[in-house]
């Protein structure tokens, strides 16, 4: 198949910087790269890094769209420059039309949506997320899913989301982002350690108070270290920002000042080392660019104990098989977890092993292409049979 992915924007790298977990943006573009590798001819549509062709695999070509205008973007701004990226596809796919479309973000959804009138393409969304709170968004996030084809949604939340916006739950699948197992497994160099037990969290800019929880439970597991990944390059700007002061002043009311340690910003090629040396992933944030990190943590074989409030941990993590789900914020129902994994190597190891078998299973990108694709011919079958 032709299929055409329309991503609106890839953020580019800054020079000399592969920081983790990065722009969840960029996984249109491993999407891609799976794609091409079942033998399917794809073209990514976007604005922002158009230098990212250099970055995919033979089978996918990467267009520029219209970029949106610079510095802040007003309501009436943003719908401007969705119109003219609609323009812009239109006129691609009025001389050579893709066999399929599929818009990842609500904006790329209503362009597409736009482009393709008269063209008979069918066109499938992905949202990656919803809005929040009623308003202009969520009215075109609605018309969107109603208007396209078929939803792929990244999570049963996602789904059930959508459900509550009136989409019928037949139309809608679920197919997650998928993980690099070739760099995320139990298989090679892990990272540094001393005797203790290692705790791990992948901290993100405004969820302080999920590594404040993980601190608190820190102090009623005694013997362990906590390794809290993320956060400004340089070590010395840790200390300059509010929040770490408040982990970190928080560890010394504690006590365990001296059992944290602040790892600063990783790169994708640090953290799965990282990930290996850790007995357990703690894993409290519900942001959408940390949404991967369990099963990326599950894929090197480490159990992880997560947030119960985030869709995305509550379809990765299986309790009581690759790890456990904990309420948001309850430090002692986190401690007693982590307890009762790190109290049994039995228990430990067989966490380990299943939460690697889970992760290669269900996030591969392979896995994810194939059932990407099957979404697909479930769509276009339907045109071609009309042809024929």
């Amino acid at each position: 198949m032709r299929i055409a992915l329309v991503a609106g924007h890839l953020a580019p790298r800054p020079a000399g910087t592969d920081s983790y977990p990065g722009d969840p943006d960029a996984q249109v573009l491993a999407l891609a790269t799976a794609l091409a590798g079942h033998g399917q001819q794809v073209t990514v549509y976007a604005h922002g890094d158009t230098a990212a062709a250099g970055r995919t695999a033979p089978g996918v070509t990467v267009e520029p769209v219209p970029g949106p205008p610079p510095g802040g973007v007003s309501e009436g701004e943003l719908l401007a420059h969705i119109g003219d990226v609609a323009g812009h596809l239109a006129g691609r796919w009025h001389r050579s039309a893709p066999d399929v479309i599929h818009a990842h973000f609500w904006t790329s959804g209503m362009a597409a949506l736009a482009a393709v009138r008269g063209l008979g393409v069918p066109v499938a969304a992905t949202f990656h997320s919803l809005a929040a709170t009623p308003g202009t968004r969520s009215r075109i996030e609605s018309a969107v899913a109603r208007s396209v084809a078929a939803v792929l949604a990244d999570t049963s939340d996602e789904r059930r989301d959508l459900g509550r916006l009136g989409l019928p739950r037949a139309s809608v699948r679920v197919v997650p982002p998928g993980l690099d197992t070739a760099r995320f497994t139990p298989a090679g160099p892990a990272a540094e350690r001393g005797q203790r037990a290692r705790l791990l969290t992948v901290w993100a800019p405004g969820e302080g108070q999920a590594a404040a929880t993980a601190v608190r439970a820190l102090a009623e597991v005694p013997g362990a270290e906590l390794v809290i990944a993320g956060g400004p390059v340089q070590a010395a700007a840790l200390d300059e920002d509010p929040e770490f002061r408040a982990i970190t002043h928080l560890a010394r009311q504690l006590r365990v000042a001296d059992r944290l340690i602040c790892a600063g910003e990783l790169t994708r090629d640090g953290i799965p080392p990282l990930m290996r040396s850790a007995d357990v992933l703690v894993q409290l944030t519900q942001n959408r660019p940390c949404a991967m990190v369990p099963a990326e943590a599950m894929a090197c074989g480490t159990p992880v104990i997560a947030s119960a409030a985030a869709g995305a941990h509550r379809d990765a993590v299986i309790p009581g098989h690759t790890g456990f789900l904990v309420p948001p914020g309850d430090h002692a129902v986190l401690s007693r977890r982590i307890r009762q994994l790190l109290g049994s190597r039995v228990l430990f190891e067989g966490y380990g092993i299943a939460a690697a078998n889970r992760a290669r299973s269900r996030y591969a990108w392979e896995r994810i292409a194939e059932e990407t694709i099957a979404g697909y011919e479930a769509l276009a079958r339907p045109r071609v049979a009309a042809a024929a």
